[in-house]
């Protein structure tokens, strides 16, 4: 299958990187971007072609990826519409907050497109991708569409297109709560006596350990939590503060405030004609 990335940005390098050492040929990756400086890096890294066309790059492609800012696809999904609509193509969407019927608006209605919501750690192949499918996509175009996103991570199927705004709320926002956390124990460390160095590596491997522990223990995170926490304990009494603060409470109106935040954006990049 040969797929054109429009956008050389850092997710399409994760995504091109991913799927080359997972032994995708590199002569059936094509990326158009402007910035020439772009286009030089990921030849020289992972031998792929690339130019600033973007109807070239289109022609050439099964699956076609749009990897740019919200603020710019409807203008490039206008511009590549006419070569999409040449045959079935698969387009898939990384932009943040573009539902399909405004791709679909500017693509064609008939176009099979799929929505992707990669967070940041895909970037080193460590992410988690939601994905919805609008009408015409078959499990072909599933199993395609996976084996791409897989490149950077995991991958989840959503039921219904509405759940993405809760989804960037979690996964597309939660990196950054997870640093905040991680920063607070560096400095609550650090406040406490510890060398910064000694602090920072304490709070970042615990921050990993406790992940890998989570998501390969088959335990749901009470469990785990529990199995931590002894009575009249030292764990106990921290969180006890910690409840005591409200702190579910607190990543409840984050998680709300972030989730309208994300529909308040698709409406304002949706509403371009």
């Amino acid at each position: 299958m040969r797929i054109a990335f429009i956008g050389g940005g850092n997710m399409t390098t994760s995504m091109v990187g991913g799927l080359v050492r997972r032994g995708t040929p590199a002569g059936d990756l094509w990326v158009s971007d402007p910035v020439p400086a772009q286009l030089e890096r990921l030849a020289r890294e992972f031998g792929v072609r690339g130019g600033a066309d973007n109807r070239a790059a289109v022609r050439e492609a099964d699956l076609v990826v749009l990897a740019v800012k919200p603020q710019q696809i409807a203008e490039v999904a206008r511009g590549i519409a006419a070569q999409v609509a040449e045959r079935r193509r698969v387009v898939v969407s990384i932009a943040a907050g573009i539902r399909l019927p405004d791709l679909m608006r500017w693509l064609g209605a008939g176009t099979p497109i799929v929505r992707a919501m990669p967070n940041r750690p895909a970037l080193i192949g460590a992410g988690i991708t939601a994905l919805y499918g609008g009408n015409g996509i078959t499990d072909r175009d599933r199993d395609a569409v996976e084996a791409l996103m897989s490149a950077a991570g995991a991958t989840v199927w959503l039921d219904q297109e509405s759940q993405m705004d809760v989804v960037t709320a979690i996964s597309g926002s939660g990196p950054a709560y997870f640093f905040l956390l991680i920063e607070a124990l560096e400095a609550a460390g650090i406040a406490a006596g510890l060398p910064a160095t000694t602090a920072h590596r304490l709070a970042v491997e615990t921050a990993r350990g406790a992940g890998i522990m989570s998501a390969e223990s088959g335990e749901t995170p009470t469990v785990l939590r529990e199995q931590v926490t002894s009575r009249g304990g030292t764990t106990a009494a921290a969180l006890e503060v910690l409840e005591a603060a409200s702190m579910r409470d607190t990543f409840g109106r984050a998680v709300a405030a972030a989730t309208r935040r994300s529909v308040e954006l698709a409406d304002e990049f949706g509403g371009t004609p």
